[in-house]
Protein backbone atom coordinates (compact mmCIF):
# COMPACT_ATOMS: atom_id res chain seq x y z
CA UNK A 1 0.00 0.00 0.00
CA UNK A 2 1.43 3.69 -0.78
CA UNK A 3 0.48 6.45 1.04
CA UNK A 4 0.27 10.57 0.51
CA UNK A 5 2.08 12.52 2.46
CA UNK A 6 -1.35 13.24 4.79
CA UNK A 7 -1.43 9.62 5.52
CA UNK A 8 -4.24 8.77 2.98
CA UNK A 9 -4.28 5.25 1.53
CA UNK A 10 -3.40 6.40 -2.59
CA UNK A 11 -6.76 4.42 -3.35
CA UNK A 12 -8.74 7.01 -1.77
CA UNK A 13 -7.17 9.29 -4.56
CA UNK A 14 -9.12 10.04 -7.30
CA UNK A 15 -10.06 12.66 -10.00
CA UNK A 16 -13.76 12.55 -7.98
CA UNK A 17 -12.26 13.66 -5.18
CA UNK A 18 -10.44 16.35 -6.74
CA UNK A 19 -13.17 17.70 -8.92
CA UNK A 20 -15.23 17.99 -5.45
CA UNK A 21 -12.15 20.17 -4.13
CA UNK A 22 -12.16 16.80 -1.28
CA UNK A 23 -8.22 17.07 -1.86
CA UNK A 24 -5.66 19.11 -0.06
CA UNK A 25 -1.85 19.59 -1.27
CA UNK A 26 -0.62 17.13 1.20
CA UNK A 27 -2.60 14.47 -0.49
CA UNK A 28 -1.09 15.04 -3.13
CA UNK A 29 2.68 14.76 -2.00
CA UNK A 30 4.40 11.68 -2.16
CA UNK A 31 5.18 10.23 1.57
CA UNK A 32 8.72 9.59 2.29
CA UNK A 33 8.12 6.33 2.79
CA UNK A 34 6.66 5.74 -0.70
CA UNK A 35 9.97 6.98 -1.99
CA UNK A 36 11.94 4.80 0.34
CA UNK A 37 10.26 1.44 -1.13
CA UNK A 38 10.84 2.98 -4.63
CA UNK A 39 14.23 3.09 -3.83
CA UNK A 40 14.20 -0.61 -2.11
CA UNK A 41 12.90 -1.56 -5.51
CA UNK A 42 15.80 0.21 -7.76
CA UNK A 43 18.53 -1.51 -5.21
CA UNK A 44 16.71 -4.58 -6.11
CA UNK A 45 17.09 -4.02 -9.23
CA UNK A 46 20.52 -3.08 -9.39
CA UNK A 47 20.18 0.79 -10.56
CA UNK A 48 22.19 2.41 -7.09
CA UNK A 49 22.58 5.49 -8.13
CA UNK A 50 18.36 5.27 -8.71
CA UNK A 51 17.32 4.45 -5.35
CA UNK A 52 19.78 7.13 -3.97
CA UNK A 53 18.28 9.86 -6.01
CA UNK A 54 14.85 8.07 -4.05
CA UNK A 55 16.47 8.88 -0.80
CA UNK A 56 17.26 12.17 -1.76
CA UNK A 57 13.68 12.83 -2.86
CA UNK A 58 11.98 11.10 0.38
CA UNK A 59 14.85 13.51 2.33
CA UNK A 60 12.96 16.53 0.57
CA UNK A 61 9.46 15.26 0.81
CA UNK A 62 10.05 17.43 4.73
CA UNK A 63 11.22 20.39 3.21
CA UNK A 64 8.36 22.66 2.37
CA UNK A 65 8.31 23.60 -1.58
CA UNK A 66 9.97 27.40 -0.88
CA UNK A 67 12.50 25.60 0.63
CA UNK A 68 12.93 23.10 -1.89
CA UNK A 69 12.79 25.44 -4.68
CA UNK A 70 15.54 27.86 -2.79
CA UNK A 71 18.13 24.90 -3.19
CA UNK A 72 17.18 24.43 -7.07
CA UNK A 73 18.06 28.47 -7.17
CA UNK A 74 21.50 27.92 -5.13
CA UNK A 75 22.69 24.66 -6.97
CA UNK A 76 22.31 26.67 -10.10
CA UNK A 77 25.78 27.71 -11.89
CA UNK A 78 27.43 31.18 -10.51
CA UNK A 79 24.00 31.68 -8.42
CA UNK A 80 25.96 30.81 -4.68
CA UNK A 81 29.26 31.62 -3.00
CA UNK A 82 31.00 28.93 -1.40
CA UNK A 83 29.93 29.91 2.07
CA UNK A 84 26.19 29.93 0.48
CA UNK A 85 26.43 26.70 -0.03
CA UNK A 86 28.20 25.46 3.18
CA UNK A 87 24.97 27.63 5.02
CA UNK A 88 22.98 25.35 2.77
CA UNK A 89 24.30 22.42 3.88
CA UNK A 90 24.11 23.35 6.98
CA UNK A 91 20.64 23.93 7.20
CA UNK A 92 19.89 20.41 4.93
CA UNK A 93 21.48 18.41 7.70
CA UNK A 94 19.43 19.68 10.43
CA UNK A 95 16.16 18.70 8.35
CA UNK A 96 17.32 16.15 8.65
CA UNK A 97 18.26 16.04 5.19
CA UNK A 98 22.12 14.40 5.19
CA UNK A 99 21.92 12.88 1.67
CA UNK A 100 20.83 15.78 0.21
CA UNK A 101 23.92 18.18 2.35
CA UNK A 102 26.70 16.16 1.00
CA UNK A 103 25.22 16.80 -2.45
CA UNK A 104 25.58 20.34 -2.15
CA UNK A 105 28.81 19.80 -0.50
CA UNK A 106 30.03 17.70 -3.34
CA UNK A 107 28.33 20.53 -6.27
CA UNK A 108 30.29 23.53 -4.06
CA UNK A 109 33.45 21.40 -4.59
CA UNK A 110 33.17 20.41 -8.20
CA UNK A 111 31.40 24.00 -9.18
CA UNK A 112 34.88 25.12 -7.18
CA UNK A 113 36.54 23.11 -9.64
CA UNK A 114 35.11 24.39 -12.58
CA UNK A 115 34.35 28.07 -12.16
CA UNK A 116 30.86 27.62 -11.73
CA UNK A 117 30.22 29.55 -8.07
CA UNK A 118 29.38 33.27 -7.47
Amino acid sequence: MTRAFSGRDSTELTVDRLGRDELAVDDVRIHPETLELQARVAEAHGNAQLAENFRRAAELAMVPEDGVMALYDALRPHRSSPDELAALATRLDAVPAPRCAALVREAADVYARCGLLR
